[in-house]
């Protein structure tokens, strides 16, 4: 009896540890598809053409900075939005798929236009810092990532998935910097081509994350059953 008992106890020991890293890689993934830093990499350096490259670094840092915090309070404030608006979690993952998808669609043609528009463009090239807007917001925490960590911590159960999602935040942000960081270096190893490549892969997999988030909503609402 004792035999069997830890038997079972083993497999949903082993069965919770593999939600927990599937959990932890969708967090990672789609919070790093959605902050995308490779996709802002020839916006960046245009933009901070005129700095040298202590001033482009502070800049880098200061914007992601303001990503983490953005997306940091966003994600903790998820739930009381929520609450406040009467919005239910399985309607905000549809709407939250469906603003993914729209964003997979424009990386598959290797373009932002849902996460930031010419006119965030054009003022940043004007501004003498560009590290808060139009480069923390919305380009790096734009509409995508914010409703995502919102729906990632919504669908948290306790701290085993609650964690993944604010670590998924902070190593998107940390990443970001040194790419950014390194964004002269990072242009003439990958090139044009390069990024526009990686950012139809990520475009796609996003894409799939998002139909994803639809089926669940539609699971919770109990309009289609999924095994």
């Amino acid at each position: 009896m004792g035999t069997i008992v830890f038997q079972v106890g083993h497999i949903m020991r082993g069965a919770f540890e593999a939600h927990i890293v599937q959990f932890t890689l969708v967090a990672l993934s789609s919070v790093f598809f959605l902050v995308d830093p490779f996709a802002i990499i020839p916006t960046f350096l245009v933009m901070t053409a005129r700095h040298d490259p202590i001033t482009r670094r502070r800049m880098a840092a200061r914007a992601c900075w303001t990503a983490f915090i953005v997306l940091t309070a966003f994600a903790f404030a998820g739930t009381a939005i929520f609450k406040i608006f009467g919005i239910t979690l399985p309607a905000f993952e549809i709407a939250g798929g469906l603003i993914l998808l729209l964003i997979g669609l424009d990386m598959m043609q290797a373009e932002r236009p849902t996460q930031e528009g010419s006119p965030e463009t054009a003022e940043g090239s004007v501004k003498d810092d560009v590290s808060i807007t139009p480069l923390g917001i919305p380009m790096l925490a734009g509409p995508g990532a914010i409703s995502t960590v919102m729906v990632l911590n919504g669908t948290a159960r306790d701290w085993s998935t609650t964690i993944p999602v604010f670590a998924a935040i902070a190593l998107t942000c940390f990443a970001s910097y040194w790419i950014l960081r390194g964004a002269e270096r990072v242009s003439q190893k990958m090139g044009q081509t390069g990024i526009r490549v990686l950012m139809r892969i990520m475009g796609l997999l996003l894409m799939a994350i998002a139909i994803q988030f639809m089926i669940n909503g539609l699971t919770n609402l109990g309009v289609i059953h999924a095994d």
